[in-house]
């Protein structure tokens, strides 16, 4: 009997385990090689390469989207309708007077055919508009979609053509950059480049001051102004600057009818330091009746339609 105690002390298979100890001494097979184990750093890479065989595109840094925007008021309302700014919806105030500014905008939203019509409380469009006074409606102006700086020298060379591009440095005002996408548009150029920072934006004003050409000449955002000018340069790109007290007159720059970046300073201030020790020239315009400058939209006007002359 004393036997039998000791032997049933011993470890060991149990009756009922199903050999499931056999089982975990058995061996799982090969090590997989590393580009097929999930998480290692070659299979990462080796996923990355699919994905750029297959072309999928690579996320940029720049571009970017600005926020979504309200055109509040029954004239500013109507007049963005009129013009072609860009819209998602019309909010509309219940039992509002349906006057004749009303039905025009109503009638121009109808028309656009992918604007969507909301009603709402009076209360509820003093919360969206904070106050102002709306008159009872308030348009949804959607996010612009900024391009990447590398896609306007790009789309010049798609089409077997020199870039002709206008920066901006430090304009503020809406109108003024809605004017410039304008004169880029009208003299061939292949788009507009704006600073992220301190600068205007595509706001619903830039888009009326373009009389419609916003939506078929691309502006471009750019996190650092300076580092992008110096990626141009890079790429065989002259930059020239409008200054003053440039060394140059416009008519006489031969760089004008090559690959260019026009940069265009602020009214008053003008080029900021760094940007304009980027520029590979800096030159004026002859203003014989002695303004002392012009703003960023004639000022781009002017210099676009020598480089347009120069080139045709």
């Amino acid at each position: 009997m004393a036997n039998n105690r000791r032997m049933s002390g011993k470890k060991g298979a149990q009756v009922g385990s199903g050999g499931q100890r056999r089982r975990g001494l058995e061996g799982k097979g090969p090590t997989p090689p590393a580009e097929a184990r999930k998480g290692h750093a070659k299979q990462r890479a080796a996923a990355a390469k699919v994905r750029r065989a297959q072309g999928r595109p690579q996320q940029r840094k720049g571009g970017g989207r600005s926020t979504s925007e309200l055109v509040v008021g029954r004239n500013p309302v109507y007049e963005a309708l009129r013009d072609g700014v860009p819209a998602t919806m019309l909010y509309v105030q219940q039992f509002i007077d349906n006057d004749e500014r009303v039905r025009e905008a109503l009638q121009l939203a109808a028309e656009r055919g992918n604007i969507h019509l909301m009603e709402a409380p009076r209360p509820e469009l003093d919360r969206m508009t904070n106050g102002l006074n709306h008159q009872g409606l308030v348009l949804q102006v959607p996010p612009y979609e900024y391009a990447h700086p590398e896609d306007l020298p790009a789309a010049a060379y798609d089409k077997g053509e020199d870039p002709l591009i206008v920066a901006l440095d430090g304009v503020t005002d809406p109108r003024n950059l809605g004017a410039v996408v304008r004169s880029v548009s009208a003299f061939g150029g292949h788009g507009v480049l704006v600073p992220e920072r301190r600068s205007a934006g595509m706001s619903a004003g830039a888009w009326k001051s373009s009389a419609g050409a916003a939506a078929r000449t691309p502006v471009a955002r750019a996190t650092n102004l300076t580092r992008a000018l110096e990626q141009y340069k890079k790429a065989g790109i002259t930059v020239v600057g409008l200054a003053a007290d440039g060394e140059a007159e416009v008519g006489d720059l031969a760089a004008l009818s090559g690959p260019v970046v026009i940069v265009v300073g602020s009214e008053g201030k003008g080029l900021s330091r760094l940007v304009g020790e980027t520029c590979d020239h800096r030159v004026r315009i002859p203003m014989p009746g002695g303004a002392e400058s012009l703003n960023a939209g004639v000022a781009a006007g002017v210099v676009l339609y020598e480089a347009s002359r120069r080139r045709s």
